[in-house]
């Protein structure tokens, strides 16, 4: 699959999202910058006792290198986002009505945490760098008819934990404490910038590597 999004201003190298999420899509388009589209074919299972953090890492490692292995000369983004409730049990995307039902009742008046991984690759000048940003998201005791109403409207499945915070998952809410929102829904923005200027992509003049 590859996609172009053409923008204002040009790249100094050639950037590619090694993703096929259309939410991390629409938060790289935000940076005007012109880039394509690859999705890589990689093992995204967890290793027995991986941490969540590790885990993301490891993954946007993993993406961006795959892809990076076929284009030397791109500058590669990948990202990979693992949480947990109250620090135990990966959840991932539900991927069904059922499981997305089960993870919102475990969320309920609890914490979920978000570790959301950016790994920025370029093989020909060996650049190759990671970082995970964390989030807390706190929910509201929820009854079992706020689920159903909230998951028949937004039908979130293809979000880790079930809620939306940019749409309507925000009435699920009570708080997220965290330093970049971009990365809750799937892309640090502000650590990417850096790692992009870093990696040679002149995202705006005067950004200081």
């Amino acid at each position: 699959m590859s996609n172009s999004f053409p923008a204002p201003h040009q790249s100094s190298r050639d950037l590619i999202l090694a993703s096929g999420s259309r939410y991390r899509q629409e938060l790289l388009a935000r940076l005007q910058l012109n880039f394509s589209v690859i999705v890589p074919a990689i093992d995204e299972s967890p290793a027995v006792g991986e941490a969540p953090r590790t885990l993301a890492e490891r993954l946007a490692l993993a993406k961006a290198a795959a892809v990076a292995a076929r284009h030397p000369e791109a500058v590669v983004i990948g990202s990979d986002q693992a949480a947990t409730v109250d620090g135990r049990d990966i959840v991932g995307k539900p991927g069904s009505h059922e499981r997305a039902v089960a993870q919102l009742q475990a969320a309920s008046g609890r914490a979920m945490e978000f570790h959301t991984a950016v790994a920025v690759v370029c093989a020909a000048t060996g650049f190759r760098e990671v970082v995970t940003v964390p989030t807390t998201v706190r929910f509201r005791s929820l009854s079992d008819e706020l689920i159903e109403s909230y998951l028949r409207a937004e039908t979130p499945y293809d979000c880790a934990g079930a809620a939306k915070c940019e749409g309507l998952g925000a009435v699920l809410l009570e708080a997220i404490d965290g330093p970049d929102p971009s990365a809750l829904i799937g892309l640090p923005l502000i650590a990417l910038c850096q790692m992009l200027v870093r990696a040679g992509i002149d995202v705006l003049p005067g950004i200081a590597p």
